[in-house]
């Protein structure tokens, strides 16, 4: 089954679920771009809970600014601040060291364009997880698909009918902070990487 959804940074794990389990990702660009989604933001777990890393775009002069226009802001040094909160976050965990370094360029490098940022961390992540598909993208945007599963908005940090409709249960795994916080499902792919390392693609 080939699978349609959205751009995202540093995808929950749901994401990469439905990836494992297809033969082919096409991703939307020619939507309006969304916000409050996963398309600029990710959620990792700290000392202190669950925190939300978010990506600032330029804010375009239009509302219906297309996802594949949407440039990144780099007005603050929100690089730093990302890497920091992963490296907080994830430094005592199992596989930290492992995989850092393939990340770290994405700290460093400044991508104009959030879809490119998105891509080149999604096709780094398959990679260390060993996941090769066919990766292509919408060439116009149809609110109706029928040769792929639409898993637009379906991914989504808030609630929703779509959600009801395709509800995702993953199975527990010790996670960094286990003694202090239950376990919390569906954080960004880089929690499960960190922790299960090499075992990421069989949990999937």
């Amino acid at each position: 089954m080939n699978i349609l959804v959205n751009t995202a940074y540093f995808p929950p794990i749901q994401y990469f679920s439905e990836i494992k389990n297809c033969s082919e990702i096409l991703v939307e660009q020619h939507e309006s771009y969304g916000k409050q989604s996963y398309r600029n933001r990710c959620d990792i777990m700290t000392a202190n809970g669950v925190m939300t890393l978010s990506v600032p775009v330029v804010k375009g002069a239009s509302l219906k600014i297309l996802t594949k226009d949407v440039l990144v802001d780099y007005s603050t040094n929100w690089q730093k601040l990302h890497f920091k909160g992963i490296e907080s976050a994830y430094k005592n965990s199992p596989y930290y060291d492992y995989y850092i370094d393939n990340l770290l360029p994405f700290f460093e490098r400044k991508e104009k364009y959030l879809l490119d940022l998105n891509t080149k961390i999604l096709r780094e992540l398959m990679e260390n997880i060993g996941l090769n598909r066919p990766l292509t993208f919408t060439e116009d945007y149809y609110p109706i698909t029928v040769n792929h599963d639409d898993l637009r908005d379906v991914i989504h940090p808030k609630p929703s009918r779509r959600h009801a409709e395709r509800p995702f249960t993953p199975k527990p795994y010790h996670q960094t902070f286990a003694e202090r916080f239950p376990f919390t499902p569906n954080l960004s792919i880089i929690d499960l990487l960190f922790n299960m390392g090499p075992e990421t693609g069989g949990y999937l």
